[in-house]
């Protein structure tokens, strides 16, 4: 089942996405689930499975402006230098632990809408990844039960507004302006996918391929990050990983290659979906 957040004729709602448009589900359910954050339990998602068997169309795709997958996440962990040969094009030095910096839901934006290069910088990079939902709370939660808190998968563009992200030590500046962390087109629930299941990742910049890497290559597999994130913070339903990217930043490039306006980035990730935006200035 493929899960999004939009909005139509100016409403915020959630619904189903299929080929032939989208299912509406805030009118169903909205008593009990105002928002696609509180419909990610288990007893929510078997629900609105049920639900959606016989369910007519509510409105066309084109019908709808689609939001990012969790516009409110109460918290996002973005995960630096998980793939191997990423780390390498760093030149990182290997750790006993996760690299964890956080996002704002302010800098987040929506497949098909603008990612924003901002006015103070023209080094906007790309970071193609796969982000995790979190469908129920927890803290402390072990490696070998981490996947029973997996609500679902999205696509995730991580942009990096990289001299902000170099002016410390600390990333945040250069993570969190507004419109570049992109976050779409929708959420796969975990029944579609099976855990551990080994997923490609792609990212193209105007149609040339500039990154490819699959989960295979993380140094910090998803359920080792779960453990891990859940220890110093409990996580909740709508909290999002996003795990990291493989190699081929436009940083690390000779030359380096950096998003212009009017570029068009896409990522495509097996089993889950392509994200795609075109960069505006902003």
């Amino acid at each position: 089942m493929k899960l999004v957040s939009f909005n139509y004729a100016g409403t915020d709602s959630f619904g189903i996405y299929t080929d032939h448009g989208i299912i509406d589900l805030l009118t169903k359910f909205g008593q009990r689930y105002p928002d696609l954050k509180s419909a990610l339990s288990a007893e929510a998602l078997d629900e609105i499975r049920k639900y959606a068997q016989s369910a007519p169309i509510s409105y066309s795709h084109a019908e709808v402006t689609l939001l990012p997958v969790i516009p409110n996440p109460g918290k996002i962990f973005c995960i630096g230098h998980n793939y191997e040969a990423h780390r390498v094009e760093t030149n990182r030095a290997k750790t006993d632990h996760p690299s964890v910096f956080m996002r704002y839901p302010e800098s987040q934006t929506a497949h098909l809408q603008p990612l924003l290069k901002p006015f103070e910088s023209d080094m906007l990079d790309y970071e193609g990844e796969i982000a995790i939902v979190i469908g129920k709370s927890g803290r402390r939660i072990k490696q070998n039960e981490a996947w029973d808190y997996v609500a679902g998968y999205s696509c995730y563009n991580d942009g990096s507004v990289r001299d902000w992200q170099w002016h410390t030590q600390q990333f945040g500046p250069g993570k969190n302006f507004a419109s570049t962390g992109s976050f779409g087109p929708y959420l796969v629930t975990r029944d579609e996918i099976a855990d551990g299941e080994i997923i490609t990742v792609t990212t193209r910049l105007n149609d040339q391929i500039m990154q490819q890497g699959d989960t295979s290559q993380m140094l910090f597999p998803i359920p080792e990050l779960i453990e891990y994130c859940s220890t110093f913070l409990t996580l909740n339903p709508g909290d999002v990983i996003v795990t990291g990217t493989p190699s081929g930043v436009g940083a690390k490039r000779n030359p380096p290659i950096f998003m212009k306006e009017g570029d068009h980035i896409e990522i495509n990730i097996d089993k889950i979906g392509v994200l795609r935006n075109t960069v505006a200035i902003g």
